[in-house]
């Protein structure tokens, strides 16, 4: 029985230039941190992701959710998951001030990911373990599925789930594997040419094949040359994404997107406003062969099912911390697979929920081992920080969903 709540308002300091883009260029890297316990001395970590200043508003719509699972049992919450997260989601007071987005979701985000930790620490595995030993009929108890019901229903969810169980053993080697990262710490936005270059270099000697670098400057030529020093030092044979941080106008991304075609990127993350679907929808005609990457700032199910309708998204970026946390996730996944769209993660989390998260959409949905990114920059922070060697992530075997914080 859930007995405790505690929310945090946790902040780090982030080394020069780290962590910047075209928008965000002096970004300090948060979570609101909802702690569950239980009357038998379980406790459940969930996080969302802010950038400091507005986290403490982000902490307060958490504190409201947590407060509805005082005296709740963790394994009944979770085997009908999806209605206490309609119920929630759609509080007459709190919708308003959403509805299913911004802080009030963040807010839930933290508090259901914590409910997900709890879950898997209650039965003493590692969440990802949890997830794929579920039924196709326990998956769609957690998920609620309200105004998708015309492209994804229940029944649907099920069949797919079922569907998928054929070679879902066969799929179960990624454990052993481990799942490929991509390095996103290549190219923060303020790094100058000689610091992309080295970091270039040392992503290569760690073992990654793909990495990411910020766009949006002023100057398109600042663009320009920088994306070339990395296809330079990263060869033809390496996949680099470039992400222009929602930077562009629709005429602005066009004309770039024409020069930026010659180093053969392989998507274009966020580049427009994310509540522009139509004006990505024309992007993606006008930069056609370049694909398209979205998702780090969609908050709901309902926006990433217009944008696979629009047919306009090449990579679904769905970020846990970021839309209502790990049963929304599983709600995207479900429509991009059904849609035949990959999902590669925006990790909010720094890669430590989501590592759990791409096994589960791998090995039970049949999503494509494509990759996940990869920041290190607080992974001293964490009890378990995500491994990684060899550009690849190793298999989390310890209780939970790895998201314990050092400093709480």
């Amino acid at each position: 029985m859930i007995n405790g709540i505690q929310i945090l308002d946790k902040r780090y300091k982030l080394s020069s230039g780290a962590g910047s883009d075209s928008i965000h260029t002096n970004p300090q890297y948060s979570y609101a941190v909802t702690q569950l316990t239980d009357d038998k001395g379980n406790s459940g970590c969930g996080l969302a992701f802010t950038l400091g200043p507005g986290n403490e508003l982000v902490c307060e719509a958490a504190r409201f959710f947590a407060q509805k699972l005082v005296g709740k049992d963790i394994e009944s919450l979770m085997s009908n998951f999806g209605n206490w997260f309609k119920q929630v989601s759609n509080d007459q007071y709190y919708r308003w001030l959403g509805p299913h987005k911004g802080v009030v979701h963040l807010g839930l985000a933290s508090v259901t990911n914590a409910c997900f930790d709890l879950w898997a620490k209650t039965r003493k595995l590692p969440l990802w373990k949890l997830l794929t030993e579920l039924s196709p009929e326990q998956i769609a108890n957690l998920l609620d599925l309200s105004y998708l019901e015309d492209i994804l229903t229940r029944d649907e969810v099920i069949s797919l789930v079922q569907q998928q169980q054929v070679h879902k053993e066969e799929r179960m080697k990624v454990i052993r594997e481990g799942y490929p990262g991509y390095d996103t710490s290549v190219g923060w936005f303020n790094y100058n040419d000689e610091q992309i270059r080295e970091n270039c270099k040392k992503a290569i000697e760690n073992g990654f094949n793909a990495m990411k670098l910020k766009v949006g400057s002023v100057d398109p030529l600042r663009d320009i040359h920088r994306a070339e020093i990395v296809r330079e030092v990263a060869g033809e044979n390496a996949r680099v994404m470039l992400d222009a941080n929602q930077q562009w106008t629709i005429p602005q991304a066009i004309a770039i997107c024409s020069h930026l075609k010659n180093m053969n990127p392989y998507w274009i993350e966020e580049p427009t406003h994310p509540d522009d679907i139509l004006g990505h929808q024309l992007l993606a005609r006008e930069v056609a062969p370049l694909k398209l990457a979205v998702g780090e700032h969609i908050p709901n199910r309902i926006i990433f099912k217009n944008y696979l309708q629009a047919g306009c998204a090449s990579f679904i970026q769905v970020d846990a911390l970021r839309v209502g946390g790990v049963s929304e996730f599983i709600t995207v996944s479900l429509l991009s697979k059904k849609m035949g769209i990959p999902v590669v993660p925006h990790v909010g989390d720094m890669g430590q929920l989501h590592q759990h998260l791409v096994l589960f959409n791998h090995i039970s949905l049949g999503l494509e081992k494509l990759f996940l990114e990869y920041i290190p920059h607080l992974r001293d922070h964490f009890v378990h920080p995500a491994r990684v060697r060899n550009g690849v992530y190793e298999t989390p075997m310890e209780a939970g969903s790895s998201c314990d914080l050092r400093d709480i």
